[in-house]
């Protein structure tokens, strides 16, 4: 699967490292990490008090551009997260 140029902007515009953000109306805490020198992402998120969890690789491939690998979940489900996800302001 081909990651959208929205999913994709969305994604690479949230901080790197551990951070607190809302999707859907829930509070989570959330990891970025960037791996293989840029070329593989990866993401997971705890919602806060519940038991929601997210959890996916990006792959950045000269071939066919980003290529989003979701773990044990619907490519939707990531998709919605990201696009909706609001980082809290860092210090």
């Amino acid at each position: 699967m081909t990651a959208s140029d929205a999913f994709v902007s969305a994604f690479f515009a949230l901080p790197e490292g551990s951070f607190t953000g809302t999707s859907g109306n829930q509070r989570y805490v959330i990891v970025r990490q960037q791996m293989a020198g840029g070329k593989s992402h990866k993401l997971v998120a705890h919602e806060l008090g519940g038991t929601d969890y997210i959890s996916m690789n990006l792959y950045q491939t000269l071939a066919s551009g980003a290529l989003l690998r979701p773990c044990e979940m619907p490519a939707c489900k990531v998709i919605a997260f990201v696009l909706d996800l609001k980082a809290d302001a860092q210090c």
